[in-house]
């Protein structure tokens, strides 16, 4: 059995100029979401959508920004409030959205689609189905058991990584 690469093997072999071997889960998880988001992006532009870039997918990202606190949504994309809001006020100056006086508390906002916010999930859903479609064509299995096992994975790591930070006791 051969010994699984490091983070810092990665790293190292970066700073050394040395190749790095093969990608770290990661990334093989990572790169058929960004060959998805490059189409989804292509689909945008050509409906009309061509202010749009790759960064402010992300705030469109599940579960979707409609009706979320910039505060909370900054939180679930796990990035700063800062970037986000920079993110969210393109987004309104192109007319995708606008953040609204929350009437829970007048302190906050809340995030509001608008038409053209909303087109936005519109064009992305045929990028997302012919992504989908390739997926399926191109697995020896169902995508769904793909989905199932990398949330079992998920679900896996999030239990051991808790026990380690458990105290002994």
């Amino acid at each position: 059995m051969t010994d699984p690469i490091s983070s810092s093997d990665f790293t190292q072999a970066l700073a050394e100029g040395r190749p790095v071997g093969p990608p770290l889960i990661g990334a093989l998880l990572r790169m058929p979401w960004e060959t998805v988001r490059e189409r989804m992006l292509e689909r945008l532009h050509e409906h009309g959508l061509d202010d749009l870039d790759a960064a402010h997918l992300t705030v469109f990202q599940y579960p979707g920004p409609q009706g979320a606190r910039p505060s909370d949504l900054a939180v679930s994309l796990r990035m700063s409030k800062q970037a986000l809001n920079y993110l969210l006020g393109q987004l309104e100056r192109h007319g995708y959205l606008w953040r609204r006086a929350d009437p829970e508390d007048l302190r906050s906002k809340r995030i509001e689609l608008t038409a053209r916010g909303e087109q936005i999930l519109r064009a992305a859903d045929p990028a997302l189905a012919e992504g989908y479609a390739a997926l399926e064509r191109l697995l020896p299995q169902p995508l769904a058991d793909y989905q199932a096992t990398v949330g079992e994975l998920s679900a896996a790591l999030e239990r051991s990584l808790a026990e380690l930070e458990e105290p002994d006791g």
